[in-house]
């Protein structure tokens, strides 16, 4: 192949060598099924340990592990064998601590057995979505969430969310009080829906952002249904939907009076002959090349292979930087040799001359889309390429090789490579240091990149910050995160609110991290359930008066929001019942004094800070960044 840059075609080449996921669209999962699923051998009553460690823990590189329940499950009595207990148990045994949800008629009873579970804490949210979006910040967290809304009505407002998480590989368990099982089949129209006598139009939308669907709707195979939506959930590091019928949940019935059966998730093998080929054809292509480097993709989150790529770096001596959508995923960023965030026009400073002047890089788990590529436009040749999926690996131009696991190649691959440091040489060479905002007078209007500044003084290992879509995104690649420093953001689906409630999840699962969110203000909502949980994360809404990325693509009047009183509202949402602070700040000097305020009296409140800046203060990324995408956006058809 020619030597010509990353264009559609071949950004589309490298998105289909992505990690394919089986989709399962069945109602009821028979036995034979389950039965190669799960490990009916085990011990019962306890997960596989085997393959899923024993307590929760919020490692730097995103992937959590899942818990052991404390108490252990043996049979049950009648009052305890009905389908909620043993589904609010199922949760507690897989890691899940929280649940998040909004009430309604089909779903109240099956609240009731949450609510009564000793290891469940139910936390109400103000709407679906949001509830769908803190189920994904615990998933963050965690290592797996779950949130249970009600029948359509509840449905189709969570789904946004629930594709979002869908998008970033999150096990979340989507639970929906589902119609009394009497009204199946009977043709009737049942409220909560759009009015017409079919009970699967909910179902029909989950299936294209789910890996599972289970509707249980009798007695007989509930516990079959539920347990292999749950094993599919781990498995497949995907959402699963569950529709339990509302009349259904506090019925005994003697399967829910067994020992359950133990989830063991088997580790993925490669086939070592295909591996051994994968590595030697690998280190042939990195060791003859002059100044080789490594970027890190956001498919490490799936295959857990965080913590060998930061391996494999230090082995390596390579110049490595991660994508954008993989920032916080891997702890190499205090590395010695880490060289930024790789996004092409808009990469941090000399980072994408360092990768893309490179005459061999070795991506792992990279997505290429048109907000990656910046409207399919990074300089990187095909020719020159390893990209390392979960399970396969692509070699330049030449073969592909299947059945090889990401972390058994990383891990080979590092014993194989001659430690070769040219092209962290050539950065540092060029490298100039990030220069400091010009000094102003301390009551000059306040700028971002001030902001910012103040921001990344503020990180530390018990911080995570939440980035917003947007700009923000532009400004907070160019934080440097110390080690065991958490970061959340999500790029690929991009939806506009979601920073809020995966503060309020993210929080919740890890209480141990102070989270510093950044928001801006068209997305902003649900801050009164962080207050009612008695949370102490730091909000940054940064209030410019409307939506400054969309206006950089495509400038309009829809693109201003009536501007509100933040403060004032979040105030008004206090009401003086709880812990919570709030300021507004205009110039660096009220940051400064805020920030002071947040982090030392005010520690453990929640600290809600609005930053009036510019409408047109934005990055410096963002010019180059919206001028790409609007030119991929408004390409001409092309004839047929």
């Amino acid at each position: 192949m020619a030597t010509s840059s990353l264009s559609a075609p071949f950004s589309h080449w490298i998105t289909d060598s992505s990690r394919p996921y089986r989709k399962t669209n069945h109602l009821i999962t028979k036995s034979a099924k389950i039965h190669s699923a799960i490990n009916r051998d085990a011990r019962v009553g306890s997960l596989e340990t085997s393959t899923l460690p024993s307590k929760v823990a919020r490692p730097h590189n995103g992937v959590a592990s899942i818990v052991q329940p404390s108490y252990s499950i043996a049979a049950l009595g009648p009052s305890e064998a009905t389908l909620g207990c043993h589904l609010a148990r199922r949760l507690v045994e897989i890691g899940v601590g929280d649940v998040f949800s909004v009430p309604g008629d089909f779903n109240l009873s099956l609240l009731d057995h949450f609510v009564t579970e000793p290891g469940l804490n139910l936390i109400g949210c103000c709407n679906e979505l949001n509830a769908g979006y803190a189920a994904d910040g615990y998933a963050r967290s965690r290592g797996v969430g779950a949130c249970v809304v009600t029948f359509t009505v509840g449905g189709l407002s969570v789904i946004n969310a629930i594709a979002g998480a869908y998008s970033e590989n999150l096990p979340l368990i989507c639970i929906v009080g589902g119609p009394n099982s009497n009204d199946y089949g009977r043709n009737q129209v049942l409220h909560h829906t759009i009015g017409l006598p079919d009970f699967t139009q909910e179902l029909r939308c989950f299936q294209t952002v789910t890996c599972h669907q289970a509707v249980v709707n009798n007695l007989e195979d509930a516990q079959e249904q539920i347990d292999t939506a749950i094993f599919t959930a781990l498995k497949e590091s995907k959402p699963v939907y569950i529709s339990i019928s509302c009349n259904l949940t506090s019925i005994p019935h003697p399967t829910f009076s067994r020992k359950p059966i133990t989830f063991s998730l088997s580790p993925r093998l490669s086939d070592q002959m295909v591996l051994e080929a994968a590595v030697e054809a690998a280190a042939e292509f990195l060791n003859k090349a002059v100044k080789p480097v490594m970027v890190a993709g956001p498919n490490l989150r799936i295959a857990k292979a965080c913590d060998t790529f930061a391996e494999l770096a230090d082995a390596s001596g390579y110049a490595h930087a991660v994508m954008a959508s993989a920032k916080g995923l891997v702890s190499t960023e205090h590395h010695a040799h880490f060289i930024g965030t790789y996004w092409g026009t808009v990469s941090t400073a000399f980072c994408a001359e360092i990768v893309e002047s490179a005459d061999a890089y070795l991506f792992a788990g990279p997505i290429f889309n048109d907000l990656s590529s910046v409207g399919y436009s990074l300089l990187i040749k095909k020719e020159k390429a390893i990209i390392v999926q979960p399970d396969r690996v692509v070699i330049g131009n030449g073969p592909t090789f299947g059945f090889v696991e990401m972390n058994d190649f990383l891990k080979a691959l590092a014993k194989r490579l001659n430690r070769n440091t040219t092209a962290y040489e050539n950065y540092h060479r060029i490298y100039v240091p990030d220069g400091r905002p010009l000094k102003r007078d301390p009551k000059e209007p306040l700028r971002v990149n001030v902001l910012f500044q103040h921001i990344q003084n503020m990180l530390s290992s018990k911080t995570t910050a939440i980035v917003e879509a947007g700009d923000i995104w532009f400004n907070c690649q160019k934080l440097k995160l110390p080690s065991g420093c958490g970061y959340e953001h999500q790029m690929q689906y991009a939806s506009i609110g979601w920073s809020v409630g995966a503060t309020l999840g993210y929080a919740a699962g890890a209480p141990n991290k102070r989270v510093i969110a950044c928001i801006g203000d068209g997305s902003f909502q649900d801050v009164s359930t962080m207050l009612r949980c008695g949370q102490n994360s730091i909000i940054f809404l940064i209030n410019n008066g409307g939506y400054t990325t969309e206006a950089g693509i495509h400038n309009g009047p829809y693109n201003v929001i009536k501007n509100w009183s933040y403060t004032g509202l979040v105030d008004a949402i206090h009401n003086g019942e709880g812990k919570c602070w709030t300021a507004k700040v205009c110039c660096e000097e009220e940051l400064a004094k805020a920030i002071e305020t947040a982090t030392g009296p005010q520690k453990d409140c929640l600290c809600f800070i609005e930053v009036i800046v510019n409408r047109e203060d934005g990055s410096k990324e963002l010019l180059p960044f919206s001028s790409r995408l609007a030119a991929a956006n408004s390409r001409a058809p092309v004839p047929r």
